[in-house]
């Protein structure tokens, strides 16, 4: 694991943890008073927003029984408010969400057609919470599982009328928005057709991997930007440069299928280990930052059924919010939400029963995945155990849970839309109520 967190952590933030002045993962002043709430002008310095894409409450509440049982809490349920958005986007012809208008609402403000990456529906750009940082004069940063131009960090990011256009996404990171850090997979959108770059084409693969950017290399427009690449941890761990471009996958970092076909989850770098990257270096900015962090996995083995991967995402996850939460310990004026775009798979947790299957298991439409249930798996700390269910391969349209903490968080702790939250994050940043 990288060593980054201690560079942000340090004797400091030992002492305040050491003092007891961290109530509920709240940094708090000597008087134990919430330094987030209860002012008239409360600023968020520093902004972590956590996506755990296809995240709903039935995923979070299988990753706590999984992980900590009945009676422990995950990180993420830890945070201070709750609450959940509402997930329609304005989309003519779905009625429900999907990844690039989900995360839209978040990055902009407006809903919109599904497929549309921060363009209201009639095509035009809407200033983003990223931008709104670059104007405030903070740091940057992008960190995902998922191909860095995909749909939710493309959002923060970009701006574009369909989210499939991945190479123009990344020309816009590095010559419009130009976050400081950007860390992920999708090394294919970067280099031109025959430069395979530092990951192997493979077109053998079952969703071809082969580099595919349609203007040019984007990697060497990057390092001339003044970026710093690396594509291995060793490079990651070493570089020093306030400005990084890591791409570490052909696609995103995981191989999404159904269990034992080809399904992994084993990113060559974690995502705890580029978040903590992303917090060293923007932290550094005296002015403060704005993080995206994203799980991707969770929504794309959700797609596939597959429930072990799953929670394995989900958990990985959490351990992610565990590091920004010690970082929020020693940092007053951070600001943290974690929150879902959308439920991908009608998940539902239900008891080991051998009577209960939802599938036709003998069905061969080609291309349809059969939903049947998933397990069973162990209630950590007990002898139970529980099967997981799925209603389908895709979206539905169910509300997600939201946690946060720290300036202006207590806003958050309602039912709200997705554009909601978009509004609290800025007038956190901006010091309005």
């Amino acid at each position: 694991m990288l060593d980054s967190r201690r560079t942000w952590m340090g004797a400091g933030g030992a002492a305040v943890l050491a003092a007891g002045l961290v109530t509920g993962g709240v940094a708090t002043g000597g008087d134990g008073v919430d330094r987030g709430r209860g002012n008239d002008r409360v600023v968020a310095k520093n902004v972590i927003f956590m996506v755990g894409d296809g995240l709903s409450i039935a995923a979070r509440e299988a990753t706590r029984l999984a992980t900590v049982g009945q009676d422990g809490q995950l990180e993420m349920d830890s945070l201070r408010y709750a609450g959940w958005t509402h997930t329609d986007s304005a989309d003519p012809e779905e009625a429900v969400t999907d990844s690039a208008a989900g995360a839209t609402a978040f990055a902009a403000g407006v809903r919109t057609y599904n497929g549309a990456v921060s363009v209201d529906v009639d095509g035009n750009p809407v200033k983003t919470l990223l931008e709104y940082a670059n104007d405030l004069r903070k740091a940057t940063g992008l960190v995902s599982t998922a191909q860095v131009t995909d749909a939710t960090p493309a959002a923060f990011g970009s701006h574009v009328p369909d989210r499939g256009d991945q190479s123009e996404i990344a020309r816009q990171f590095i010559e419009v928005t130009k976050p400081d850090v950007i860390l992920g997979g999708g090394e294919d959108w970067w280099y031109p057709v025959g430069d395979p770059g530092a990951y192997p084409d493979d077109p053998a693969d079952p969703r071809p991997e082969v580099s595919k950017s349609t203007i040019g290399n984007l990697v060497e427009l990057a390092e001339g930007a003044g970026y710093d690449y690396v594509s291995t941890p060793a490079e990651l761990a070493a570089t020093d440069s306030d400005k990084i471009l890591g791409l570490f996958a052909n696609e995103e970092m995981f191989e999404q299928f159904p269990e034992g076909q080809g399904d992994e989850y084993a990113p060559v770098v974690p995502l705890t280990d580029m978040t903590a990257k992303a917090l060293d270096v923007l932290s550094q900015d005296r002015r403060g930052f704005f993080l995206l962090v994203e799980e991707e996995a969770i929504d794309e083995m959700e797609h596939a059924n597959n429930a072990a991967l799953t929670l394995k995402a989900g958990q990985a996850l959490d351990a992610t919010v565990a590091l920004v939460r010690e970082f929020a310990a020693s940092h007053p004026g951070t600001l943290v939400v974690v929150v879902g775009d959308h439920e991908t798979g009608g998940l539902a947790i239900e008891n080991v029963s051998s009577t209960d299957e939802s599938g036709d298991p003998t069905s061969t439409v080609p291309g349809v995945l059969q939903s049947l249930e998933d397990g069973p798996f162990p209630i950590a700390n007990s002898d139970l155990q529980f099967t997981i269910d799925w209603t389908t391969s895709g979206h539905t349209g169910a509300a997600t849970p939201l946690t946060a903490e720290g300036p202006g968080a207590e806003r958050l702790a309602r039912s709200q839309d997705n554009t909601d939250v978009f509004t609290v994050v800025l007038d956190a940043m901006r010091g309005r109520r």
